[in-house]
């Protein structure tokens, strides 16, 4: 029996440069291709124009004493300031430090000071949030904080216009320098800023881009947001690799800017979570606009239900979208399905390990590698693998051990060609009775019920069982509730009578991060309260 472990074989190199090198390539290869739109703001860039912007900001900032090491926040929804700043601070050597849209103060302040923020760049507002007045409310709180930027004010314009006579010749800059902190959505405690370098994620957005079969003439439609990897590696860094050009339909979100984008731009390629992919198939014009250049994109972030996947692929177009998947600590993709890959496998596995990278499958208890066929946790090791948590050598020695393994936290399985499935993670594990259940496949079953739209499943606790299912599920429009009744009468003589749900809650929509990221740990404390259970005892109250 083979083991579960697979590297990635490539003739193709991995890329040596730092961020701002690469860029220059790029724009000395295609000066005159369009490189950026901003649809919300109705603005387009050529590479030799976006060079041009991105030069101006770093000028400015070196002019506020911003240098190689310095920590740069920014904190804003997608626009094209954020791109700029992003290779802006690449080609100073300074730390981007990018900032979750939906922070709130007590977060804001957290990430400023545990980063050592020195020059912030933020939006003056967007939707509910007045940054500004949350900005001003932290200050006070936060004394290495130097500098505040606000895109679109006076402030912005002083930076832009700020530089001129700045020399960008002669900063000394390592590919393996930290380039980026990236704070990952931690369900408990503050988030950890995972470090990475120019050298992580260049190469992944490169070779994300090349097994999407990326070229100057394609055009990427990124809704996902930039303060992820998603945006700005997957997107941003895919795209300046390869010459080709990145739209932002909207600054956050919105499924009818997103398909008016694709259709109008002509997009190639479309990125998202299944939940936006669900909510662009759910526009009553999505079956009469022209997606005709559509070929390919990215579904990643959580795992894709198979109906959603075949949809895309007959109703979109998109015959060549390809499954990724990773975590922000691995720069962020480990693992992705190729454009040759076959249907099902595209919708039942996460693909292969990526170029230059190594993925294994341990046992959770005794770190062995388990055979293949059989569930334990993903682990990966190679160029991908972040430099660190920032200024947290515990957490670090916490996720990557002695011989360098990043361990996920997800359960996974290796088949015998390599290819890789994710069963959920590994505090989603519902034990029931002794018997350990992965709600990924009785989600997967519940999709195929006429009526669901969308389904999660989570434990909850049980005086008899230790724990018991409930499903919270999204209905199709103008289809009756679901009942607990209904679903088992469903289920029953297909699923185990253990795997079948004996709660079940219908909603209009799910708790999720910003990202599209299902938050489970706050259904199943909604769970609780609905059910009237005690967690402390496991019994009903």
């Amino acid at each position: 029996m083979l083991p579960s472990y697979t590297s990635g074989t490539s003739t193709v190199p991995l890329l040596g440069d730092t961020i701002g090198g690469n860029l220059d390539r790029t724009v000395a290869a295609h000066g005159d291709r369009e490189a950026l739109v901003d649809r919300a703001t109705n603005r387009r860039w050529t590479y030799g124009q976006l060079a041009e912007e991105v030069d101006k900001v770093a000028r400015g900032l070196k002019a506020k004493g911003v240098g190689k090491g310095d920590r740069v926040g920014i904190w804003s929804p997608n626009c094209a300031e954020w791109v700029f700043v992003q290779y802006a601070t690449a080609k100073l050597g300074a730390i981007l430090v990018n900032i979750n849209p939906a922070y709130r103060v007590h977060e804001l302040e957290y990430v400023l000071n545990q980063a050592g923020v020195r020059t912030l760049i933020a939006a003056p507002a967007f939707k509910t949030s007045d940054y500004s007045a949350m900005i001003e409310e932290v200050k006070p709180k936060c004394a290495g904080l130097v500098d505040v930027v606000l895109i679109g004010q006076e402030s912005w314009d002083e930076l832009v216009e700020g530089g001129a006579g700045q020399d960008l010749d002669g900063i000394e800059l390592s590919a393996d320098d930290p380039i980026n902190i990236q704070y990952t959505s931690g369900t408990t405690g503050f988030p950890k800023g995972a470090t990475l370098s120019h050298h992580n994620i260049l190469n992944n957005g490169f070779f994300v881009g090349e097994l999407c079969g990326y070229t100057e003439q394609d055009r990427i439609c990124v809704p996902v947001p930039f303060y992820h990897c998603f945006g700005m590696v997957m997107g941003n860094l895919a795209a300046t690799t390869h010459g080709a050009c990145v739209v932002i339909p909207a600054p956050a979100f919105d499924p009818k800017a997103t398909l008016a984008a694709v259709a109008e731009e002509k997009c190639t390629s479309l990125y998202g979570v299944p939940t936006m992919f669900i909510a662009v198939l759910a526009e009553p014009d999505v079956d009469d606009v022209d997606l005709s250049a559509l070929r390919t994109g990215i579904m990643a972030g959580s795992p894709c239900p198979v109906e959603v996947m075949k949809q895309v692929i007959e109703r979109m177009g998109m015959a060549e979208v390809t499954i990724c998947y990773g975590m922000t600590e691995t720069s962020p993709v480990s693992t992705q399905t190729r454009a040759d890959d076959s249907v099902d496998r595209r919708v039942s596995t996460v693909g292969r390990v990526h170029p230059h990278l190594e993925v294994k499958i341990v046992d959770p208890v005794t770190g062995h590698t388990v055979p293949r066929g059989e569930p334990g946790e993903f682990c990966t090791r190679g160029y991908s693998v972040m430099l660190g948590y920032w200024e947290q050598p515990d957490k670090t020695a916490e996720s990557i051990d002695a011989a360098r393994w990043m361990h996920t936290g997800d359960l996974a399985v290796m088949d015998d060609e390599g290819y890789l499935s994710i069963t959920g993670r590994i505090k989603d594990m519902v034990i029931r009775g002794g018997e350990n259940i992965y709600p990924r496949e009785i989600e997967e079953f519940l999709y195929t019920h006429p009526a669901v739209l969308d389904a999660q499943v989570i434990g909850v606790p049980d005086d008899k069982y230790g724990e018991e299912l409930m499903a919270w599920i999204r209905m199709k429009e103008g289809q009756d509730p679901l009942t607990a009744e209904s679903v088992r009468e469903f289920c029953a003589g297909k699923l185990a009578h253990y795997k079948i749900p004996r709660y079940v809650h219908v909603v209009t929509e799910f708790p999720m991060t910003v990202t599209g990221k299902i938050r489970k740990v706050e259904m199943r404390a909604e769970a609780v309260r609905l059910l009237g259970l005690n967690p402390g005892t496991n019994t009903a109250s």
